[in-house]
């Protein structure tokens, strides 16, 4: 059995890191982290207070079942949404669930996120699209989102709150990030009567630039 404190580490730092932007409240979100043969994830505790959480409260699961090989806690109850992402998104291994507010709203509206923003493209892959619904901690949950994130870094889930998906921890914990500024951004434009979406074309070139 490896040694599974760098993971937890990782997990630890960017759940703490997330908690303290605002990411999410109270015991709401999730972060996991894949080990780099796809056997094992890290992730955070079922309903556990992020102020309180320490290293030994990070739970290592076995990624094909969920069976808890490391950890005194319940996994998260979205580990089988996490395990879905990373077993149909091609060289994921980290995953961040957040309740932020104004990427939320847009989850409870109803309405995805257009590319307002030429950071979007780089950061996100384009628009956030938004996920259907489905009951929280289910199969169907993890199908339904790892579907919509197949050529997207991030989405909305429906009536529920957003993923970020990324090639590391940080990284999905950096797109968590730009998921509300552009949800943010789109919200108070939108308040301000217009929200110009990018062209076509402006988002043709930006992907060329990017070579994507």
């Amino acid at each position: 059995m490896p040694c599974f404190a760098p993971m937890k580490e990782n997990v630890l730092e960017n759940t703490l890191q997330a908690y303290r932007e605002g990411l999410f409240a109270g015991t709401s979100g999730n972060l996991s982290l894949m080990d780099e043969t796809g056997t094992w994830i890290a992730i955070t505790p079922s309903s556990f207070r992020y102020e309180r959480m320490k290293l030994d409260d990070i739970v290592v699961v076995e990624a094909a079942t969920g069976a808890v090989v490391e950890g005194k806690h319940r996994p998260s109850s979205e580990w089988r949404m996490h395990a879905a992402i990373f077993r149909n998104v091609p060289g994921s291994r980290g995953v961040v669930h957040t309740h932020s507010p104004y990427a939320t709203a847009f989850a409870v509206a109803g309405m995805p996120i257009p590319v307002i923003l030429i950071e979007m493209i780089a950061y996100i892959g384009g628009d956030i699209p938004l996920s259907g619904f489905e009951l929280p901690g289910s199969e169907e949950l993890g199908a339904t989102v790892s579907a919509t994130l197949r050529d997207r870094n991030a989405c909305l889930m429906a009536n529920h709150g957003a993923v970020a998906l990324g090639t590391t921890l940080d990284q999905a914990h950096l797109r968590a990030i730009y998921v509300e500024d552009a949800a943010k951004i789109y919200s108070l434009a939108l308040q301000a009567g217009r929200a110009t979406v990018l062209s076509e074309d402006a988002i043709a070139a930006m992907r060329r630039k990017l070579g994507r």
